[in-house]
């Protein structure tokens, strides 16, 4: 009786290693807090145990099975947008769900993804910002002689909040200063007559910073009843907003 019941608990330590090794990538991902306690309980339900209590915020992962297992906390600090690590941890949930992984071969397919290296390197990354820039300001009215000076901004711009980011470490700020440099050579630009409107060779640059996904993913919690988690992001995408506004106007102000 006494091995049964010691499978059991090693069995369910197994079960929550799987869990919340899905619910950090899910979380770090980018993905919504509702699809992260979905995505766990329905883990869970899948290796036969029901009830299961979670509690996720844009910060932490706590989740617990039952009476008999320790609560678990998982401390998140970076949080990124990758969309296809969300989409293969949602193919392995639902082949845990189908029967078709064990818990050991799950586990070993979530750790491999946690690990994995799926975004683009860097380079293309910041030509991307640059790229995208340039396509905005002709969306909003820019002239065809100002898409170079909004390519330049915000490619200078992505890779200079990457920069800050990697050296500080203070999210607000790096959008601060980011916005700064972007507004800097907008203005840069139209004293040299390579841009006329500097409005919207700066609004068409900061684009790439604009916390768009966390606006989105803020009123997705909201609606779904995920107020915490909704208002602290809505908050945070607020924050965002403001040190990238800030760091324009500044520039603004003492041109």
């Amino acid at each position: 009786m006494e091995e049964i019941q010691d499978f059991t608990i090693i069995d369910e330590n197994k079960i929550i290693d799987v869990v919340m090794t899905a619910g950090r990538i899910l979380l770090e991902s980018g993905a919504e807090t509702y699809r992260v306690e979905d995505t766990m309980a329905r883990i869970a339900t899948s290796y036969g145990l029901e009830n299961t209590h979670s509690f996720v915020t844009s910060t932490a992962i706590i989740f617990s099975l039952n009476d008999r297992t320790n609560t678990r906390l998982i401390r998140i600090d970076e949080r990124t947008t990758d969309l296809e690590k969300i989409s293969l941890t949602n193919q392995i949930s639902r082949k845990i769900a189908n029967n078709e992984l064990s818990i050991d071969e799950a586990k070993s397919e979530l750790i491999h993804l946690h690990h994995a290296a799926l975004q683009f390197p860097f380079w293309l990354k910041v030509l991307a910002a640059a790229i995208a820039s340039a396509c905005f300001l002709p969306m909003f009215g820019g002239k065809q002689a100002e898409v170079i000076p909004s390519f330049i901004a915000g490619g200078t711009g992505y890779l200079t909040m990457s920069f800050v980011h990697n050296t500080i470490r203070i999210k607000f700020f790096t959008e601060f200063i980011s916005s700064l440099i972007i507004a800097t050579i907008a203005t840069i630009s139209v004293n040299f007559f390579i841009g006329v409107n500097l409005s919207l060779i700066t609004i068409a640059s900061v684009m790439p910073l604009v916390p768009g996904v966390l606006i989105t993913n803020a009123i997705r919690d909201l609606m779904a009843g995920q107020l915490l988690a909704g208002i602290s992001k809505g908050v945070e995408a607020a924050l965002t907003a403001f040190a990238i506004g800030a760091g324009v106007a500044i520039v603004l102000l003492l041109s």
